[in-house]
């Protein structure tokens, strides 16, 4: 994850995280940067390692790999593991159950909206610290603060998925429109799956949501991969939060209200 701070008038502070045991640095940069606003980037990212260690289903002895075996009861893991999981079925019941971490293979998984939920944790601590703007990158999902500039919005390249040296679109966050999130096939392979038939999700190439939070924006763009588009309209009856599928044959659909201006694409709901 990595992490862009604004000061008044210019941005001051950058820090970057790698999780699963690897490390962690924080770099401050101009003379507007302050002793707050570095030690924000510090426990933003003490933060991200200790979720890591909480939630990695890539780490054999973290709490939710031990509950997902039945080592433990939820009752025995960190108070932080009830509160993501309440917070998934909430999200599945939001994305009409398509976004099921219950019907993951192996045992409940909440990595479809755990990331966002750190990201947003990790964001606050910044926020907090008094810093003008902020963003944070969650292995390309993504949340802001104020503005990157003053009097300018933040504005957020989404990928291509047919092409990775191409941007499908640019997304212009502010305002409510503070998170958005992408999931796709195209670079981690088949790792979505139908909850209602337990096969990997393949009919979408992508889909983006943008919203008011990350980890639901998150959950619900993973939640739209693996209804393969079935769920746009249930997105965008959720107030706040737009849409953009990517269909098999390139095909772009959207919300109404989804932020990318583009006259090209088909808005659908």
């Amino acid at each position: 994850m990595s992490l862009a701070i604004r000061e008044a008038g210019a941005t001051t502070a950058e820090a970057t995280s790698e999780t699963s045991g690897e490390a962690a640095s924080s770099e401050t940069a101009g003379e507007a940067a302050t002793a707050a606003t570095a030690a924000a980037a510090q426990r933003a990212i003490a933060l991200l390692h200790h979720v890591d260690q909480v939630f990695s289903t890539w780490q054999p002895d973290s709490p939710v790999s031990r509950l997902r075996r039945g080592e433990i009861a939820l009752d025995d893991a960190p108070p932080e593991v009830a509160q993501v999981l309440e917070l998934c079925r909430r999200a599945r019941e939001a994305s009409g159950g398509w976004f099921d971490p219950w019907a993951m293979p192996g045992g409940v998984d909440p990595t479809g909206l755990v990331k966002g939920w750190a990201a947003e944790l990790a964001l606050a601590e910044v926020r907090a610290s008094g810093a003008a703007g902020g963003m944070i990158n969650a292995g390309g999902d993504v949340a802001v603060f104020g503005e990157p500039e003053e009097g300018q919005p933040w504005r957020v390249g989404i990928r291509h998925p047919l092409a990775a040296d191409r941007l499908l679109t640019v997304v212009t966050l502010g305002g409510h429109d503070r998170a958005v999130a992408t999931s796709g096939n195209y670079e981690r392979g088949l790792h979505v799956f139908d909850p209602t038939s337990g096969e990997a999700a393949q009919e979408l190439l992508a889909a983006t949501v943008v919203g008011p939070d990350l980890a639901f924006v998150d959950a619900l763009a993973t939640g739209l991969l693996a209804s393969g588009g079935k769920a746009l309209a249930r997105v965008a009856g959720q107030r706040g939060y737009s849409a953009l599928i990517v269909e098999g044959d390139g095909t772009v659909r959207t919300t109404l209200g989804f932020p990318a201006g583009d006259p090209a694409f088909d808005r659908v709901a």
